[in-house]
């Protein structure tokens, strides 16, 4: 079978419902049409942001249907990855090489698992990596990129000469709990007194919350989360990623999907959370992706990004939360440290060997690092869940 590859620089040339239809149940929200292309529409991602969109279109010779697609950005930085590779670009510089632009497979922004490599076809799948590689070589590009892909992407990556790099995260696990307290009874004594105190401390500051689905939201409610988003980036003295014209989109195309947390104060919101929820995986998941406050209240973070969302999924049969990238402190919240990989290709085999031999070692220490972490596990002796 022979295949013809396109660039797009753009979504809009492709039909939603051709794009939807090469996912699976286990690809995940983010991957789908209506997220990605409002990323572009709302000009969160595009030339100007350093996320030109170079998405690559498969067919097979011949036959003008798509038959598979890989969301692809050039990249002029390495910003909103969650994946650090400064210190490789800072060698490519010290050589007098160019590290930028770079090509990366990832959702925008996005730290999640999921699909990357979109296609029902093995050989498809093979076809769109060789794509990837002639396109770094074509328009020497340094490397390309592919952020946490599922195993069967992973498989044909390191076919193809990509180099694994391992990275934890933190993802709380529902145990079939009935309520909170079933949820805290598996932690031990001390970390349980921890939460318990946390949460006294907000409901002491008359703190109350309201659930909104999706579809229960109105504009009002996704204004004043984006202005509880935003001033979370302000007061860092940073610039949000995302803008409240995505937002306002997003919620319009894909309201199934969002859950919003307000935290009011006599009547009055002060804070906010999302979650982005996925009942249609073989693991229901709620992603907890943005949190902000215009008030500082003690424990006020915990409470609404995850304390409630944890309640969320209780009541829901939600059977796991990832609560975003990073985050050693999840641990005393009950979450568990999860081991998920990226794949990196380097055109120029020098920089390629030397990034491999810099992995080893970084695997070596991720591995030191959860050996680490299962000593300070927060489950009771006997509780009854396993480190992954």
């Amino acid at each position: 079978m022979s295949y013809s590859l396109e660039v797009v620089h753009s979504l809009a040339p492709i039909k939603a419902a051709v794009w939807n239809a090469l996912l699976d149940s286990e690809s995940g929200p983010f991957l789908r049409y209506e997220f990605l292309a409002t990323l572009e529409e709302s000009g969160c991602v595009g030339n100007e942001t350093g996320w030109q969109p170079a998405h690559l279109i498969l067919r097979e010779t011949g036959n003008t249907d798509i038959c598979g697609v890989m969301p692809l950005y050039l990249k002029r930085h390495s910003y909103g990855e969650y994946v650090f590779d400064w210190a490789w670009a800072e060698a490519y510089t010290q050589n007098g090489l160019q590290y930028y632009p770079k090509a990366l497979c990832a959702i925008p922004f996005t730290p999640v698992q999921g699909g990357r490599i979109l296609t029902h076809s093995a050989a498809a799948r093979v076809a769109l990596v060789e794509g990837l590689k002639q396109l770094v070589i074509q328009h020497q590009l340094s490397s390309a990129h592919v952020l946490f892909p599922l195993k069967e992407s992973l498989a044909a990556l390191v076919t193809q000469g990509f180099l694994l790099r391992n990275a934890v995260q933190f993802h709380w696990h529902n145990q079939a709990f009935i309520n909170f307290d079933a949820f805290l009874s598996s932690l031990n004594m001390k970390k349980r007194k921890n939460i318990r105190r946390e949460r006294r401390l907000v409901a002491e500051a008359g703190i109350s919350f309201t659930h909104l689905s999706g579809t229960a939201a109105t504009i009002d409610d996704w204004q004043f989360f984006y202005r509880c988003y935003a001033n979370t980036y302000f007061e860092h003295h940073s610039t949000p990623y995302l803008n409240e014209d995505f937002f306002m989109q997003w919620a319009e195309r894909m309201p199934e999907n969002l859950h919003l947390i307000l935290a009011k104060r006599n009547s009055q919101a002060i804070a906010a959370s999302l979650l982005v929820v996925d009942r249609h995986a073989s693991l229901s998941t709620a992603y907890g992706r943005y949190w902000g406050c215009l008030e500082h209240i003690p424990c006020l973070h915990f409470e609404t990004a995850y304390y409630q969302a944890i309640e969320f999924c209780i009541a829901e049969k939600i059977q796991l939360f990832e609560g975003g990238a990073q985050g050693q402190h999840k641990m005393a919240r009950g979450f568990l440290p999860t081991t998920l990989q990226s794949a990196h290709w380097l055109a120029d085999e020098r920089f390629l060997n030397a990034v491999d031999r810099f992995l080893e070692r970084e695997r070596e220490g991720v591995a030191e690092y959860i050996d680490e972490l299962q000593e300070h596990s927060p489950l009771r002796q006997n509780g009854n869940w396993n480190f992954s």
